[in-house]
């Protein structure tokens, strides 16, 4: 018996050996393609990647995307060509530890460094003067909740932000709801690497697909482009790191909701009422209790947590009649 477990033992190492070095899966033409049209800058001696698309000429709109966690700013590309229609500049970048941009570990990932990347893209770009229009999603909705506070307080160098649309968020710690996943990530302590680095696709796409809507899940091809972009640069080892937003949302929430909740510009939230993650009603009547003078666009019943990806022209019509709506 002893013989026999050593051998399970001895056959058992070299297989997980192999499983923990499994090279990321190769970029698909249409994710290649993205990155070989973005470009990156460097902030604090670490690589960001962003997209820069000129698009209406003559015009004076710039819109900045801010993308959701764990994907990346691949997730607005069903929608980036309707936007360079209506804007002069769109841009978007990949977040430190997500897509395309560096991952470093160990490190201390946080919403404040986020946010102060996004001013120094626009920096970078000799934008820092303009009147900028924020459209995020999830994980983007916070850090366009710390460059709202940072513009609220008039600081020099902050972005002068011209408008905000919000997508499918937790802006209020108290209605969002976390995939069990994700809690065992951020809370598991010693238990948290193990986990990032027994993550594969298999365990991805189980726990992201049922964020999305029945009828409008994304093809495997498409889940396969989401977990490229988390396997590259080894992001799938940071994940538990990056998951720590959760708790500074709750950590900063009088800070970030108290931005929301005293804005002065125009603001918008477009809704997926199916969302496990921000439920409906309570987060719709919290939202509405909360910024009782922003618009709000909740889309097919159907729709859930990725309403960009999930209806694309929905998300796009109803971006489109806020921001001409002022």
């Amino acid at each position: 018996m002893r013989e026999w477990w050593v051998q399970v033992g001895l056959l058992a190492v070299p297989l997980l050996a192999a499983y923990l070095h499994i090279p990321p899966p190769q970029l698909s033409p249409a994710l290649h393609s993205w990155k070989s049209s973005g470009k990156f800058f460097t902030y604090k001696g670490l690589r960001i990647f962003y997209q820069d698309s000129v698009g209406v000429v003559g015009s004076p709109e710039i819109v900045v995307l801010l993308h959701g966690f764990p994907t990346s700013s691949y997730d607005w590309y069903k929608i980036w060509e309707g936007l360079t229609l209506r804007f002069h500049r769109v841009i978007a970048l990949d977040f430190l530890g997500f897509g395309f941009s560096d991952k470093p570990r160990p490190h201390h990932y946080s919403i404040f460094e986020q946010a102060s990347i996004v001013e120094a893209l626009l920096r970078h770009l000799g934008l820092q003067n303009r009147r900028i229009n924020l459209l995020s999603h999830d994980y983007g909705d916070t850090v366009a909740q710390e460059l709202l506070y940072r513009f609220k307080q008039n600081r020099s160098g902050r972005l002068t932000i011209k408008s905000l649309c919000l997508s499918n968020g937790g802006i209020f710690p108290e209605t969002h709801r976390p995939l069990l996943l994700q809690k065992l990530l951020k809370d598991g302590g010693m238990l948290s690497p193990i986990l990032t680095r027994l993550m594969n696709f298999f365990v991805f796409s189980r726990g992201l697909t049922p964020v999305f809507g029945p009828y409008t899940r994304p093809s495997e091809s498409e889940l396969w482009d989401m977990w490229a972009g988390i396997r590259n640069n080894d992001g799938n080892l940071v994940i538990d790191s990056l998951l720590q937003y959760i708790n500074q949302r709750k950590k900063f929430r009088r800070r970030w909701v108290g931005a929301l909740a005293s804005v002065t510009i125009p603001i918008h939230f477009i809704y997926g009422p199916l969302d496990p993650v921000n439920p409906y009603p309570e987060f719709l009547e919290l939202y509405r209790k909360t910024l009782p003078r922003s618009t709000v666009s909740i889309l097919d019943d159907h729709i859930s947590h990725y309403p960009q990806l999930e209806d694309p022209m929905g998300f796009l019509n109803a971006y489109m009649g806020f921001i001409n709506s002022f």
